[in-house]
C-alpha cells in the first residue's frame, strides 16, 4: 500500500492560494492573441483558470480510477450484482474499458488503484494494490467504515495523486469504480447538502422506478440510523461513504497540495470533492468539473460548488470517463493560449479599445 509523504492534516496545511497573477498574465496574453476579444468563450476561461493553477507548467496527464465494493448493495440499490467490481478491475487493467479508449484517445495514463474490493484475490497486475478493507460494511445496519479506515482510504488517495505530481503529472483526473456507489455518494450529498433524499437519488447503473424508489427508502432509513452532523465531514464520510469515494477526496488535496489541476469525473467523484472541499476549501480554485451527470444529485453538488461543468452530454458511467474529455479540453485552450500567435507578433492590427479582465472558469 503506498504511503503519503504527508498525513491528512498536513495535506491540508499543505494548499496554497493561487497566485492571482498568472490569472492576469493570462488573460492578457489571450486578449492579445489573433482573434477578437473573448471569440473563444469559455474556451478562454478555462486556459485562464488552468495557467492560473498550472503557470507555464506542461506536463503528463493521468486518470485515478479507485475501486471499491459497498455492503449497501447487499440491499438491492444497483442493478448490477457486487462481483462485477472486481470484473470491472480486471477489465481496466485490460485496457478494455470505456475509460481506457478514451484515455488512450488523448494520451492521459489510466491509474487503477484498488482501495476496498471485496474479493479475497490480489489486484490484477497493474493495479494499484492499496486495499484498506474488503468492501465497507451494510452503512443500513451500522457505520459503513470506521474512522481510521476511512482516513487510511484518504491516505491513500493523498498517496497516488503524490506520486503522480512527482513523476511530473500536473493534470489529474478523478474517477471511479463500485457497484453500489451511487447510493454511498447520495447519502453523502443529502448529509452535507442538507438536501432531500428525492432529490439527490437517481438510476445509478440503470435502476427501474421501484428500484429507485427502493433506493430512496434505504437512503432514508440510512441517514435516520447514523443522525450526521453536515459540519462534521470525516463522520459523514466514515458513516456512509465508500472506500473509493474517500480516496478519491484524498487524491483531490493532494493534487491540489501538490499544484496540480484537478478534473473532476460525474456524481461519484464529485461526491468526493465536495467531502474534500469542505475539509479544504482552498483547494477549490485547483478544481475544474468536466461535466453534468443526469444523475440528480450531481446537480446538487454542482450547485453547492458554484461550478460549471465543461460539458454535458448526458453521460453516467463514470470510471473518469467525462473527467478525461473534460482534460482534453483543457490541453486544447493551453494550446491556444501557448500557440496562437499575437496580434503584434503576426503584424495583424489589433482593436483600438481596452478591454476588461476575463472571467472566471468553474
Amino acid at each position: 500500500m503506498p504511503t503519503p509523504t504527508r498525513n491528512l492534516d498536513a495535506t491540508l496545511a499543505a494548499i496554497a492560494p493561487l497566485d492571482e497573477r498568472r490569472r492576469a498574465a493570462a488573460w492578457t496574453r489571450l486578449d492579445a492573441l489573433t482573434k477578437p476579444r473573448r471569440s473563444l468563450g469559455r474556451l478562454e476561461e478555462l486556459a485562464a483558470t488552468a495557467a492560473t493553477v498550472l503557470g507555464d507548467r506542461r506536463g503528463t496527464k493521468s486518470v485515478l480510477v479507485f475501486a471499491g465494493d459497498h455492503g449497501v448493495a447487499a440491499e438491492g440499490v444497483s442493478a448490477y450484482p457486487p462481483e462485477v467490481t472486481a470484473q470491472m478491475v480486471a477489465n481496466f487493467a485490460a485496457g478494455g474499458a470505456a475509460v481506457n479508449v478514451i484515455a488512450r484517445q488523448h494520451g492521459i495514463d489510466v491509474v487503477v488503484v484498488d482501495v476496498g474490493v471485496a474479493t479475497a484475490a490480489p489486484p490484477p497486475a497493474g493495479v494499484v494494490a492499496a486495499r484498506v478493507a474488503r468492501g465497507t460494511r451494510n452503512m443500513l445496519r451500522e457505520p459503513a467504515m470506521t474512522a481510521a479506515e476511512a482516513r487510511r482510504a484518504l491516505e491513500v488517495g493523498i498517496a497516488i495523486a503524490e506520486r503522480e505530481a512527482a513523476r511530473g503529472v500536473v493534470m489529474i483526473a478523478l474517477g471511479e469504480m463500485g457497484i453500489g456507489n451511487t447510493t454511498a455518494a447520495a447519502a453523502i450529498t443529502a448529509a452535507l447538502l442538507r438536501v432531500p433524499v428525492a432529490s439527490v437519488v437517481g438510476p445509478g447503473t440503470g435502476l427501474d422506478a421501484a428500484g429507485v424508489a427502493r433506493k430512496q427508502e434505504v437512503v432514508t432509513a440510512v441517514l435516520a440510523r447514523h443522525d450526521l452532523d453536515a459540519t462534521r465531514p470525516l463522520d459523514v464520510l466514515a458513516a456512509v461513504g465508500g472506500l473509493e469515494i474517500a480516496a478519491i477526496a484524498g487524491a483531490c488535496l493532494g493534487a491540489a497540495a501538490a499544484g496540480c489541476l484537478v478534473v473532476v469525473d460525474g456524481f461519484i467523484a464529485g461526491a468526493g470533492a465536495l467531502v474534500a472541499l469542505r475539509l479544504a476549501p482552498a483547494a477549490r480554485p485547483y478544481c475544474i468539473f468536466a461535466h453534468r451527470s443526469p444523475e440528480p444529485g450531481h446537480a446538487a453538488i454542482l450547485a453547492a460548488l458554484d461550478a460549471r461543468p465543461l460539458l454535458d452530454l448526458e453521460m453516467r458511467l463514470g470510471e473518469g470517463t467525462g473527467a478525461c474529455l473534460g482534460i482534453a479540453l483543457v490541453e486544447t485552450s493551453l494550446r491556444v493560449l501557448d500557440e496562437m500567435a499575437t496580434f503584434e507578433s503576426a503584424g495583424v492590427a489589433g482593436r483600438r479599445d481596452a478591454g476588461a479582465d476575463g472571467p472566471v472558469e468553474r
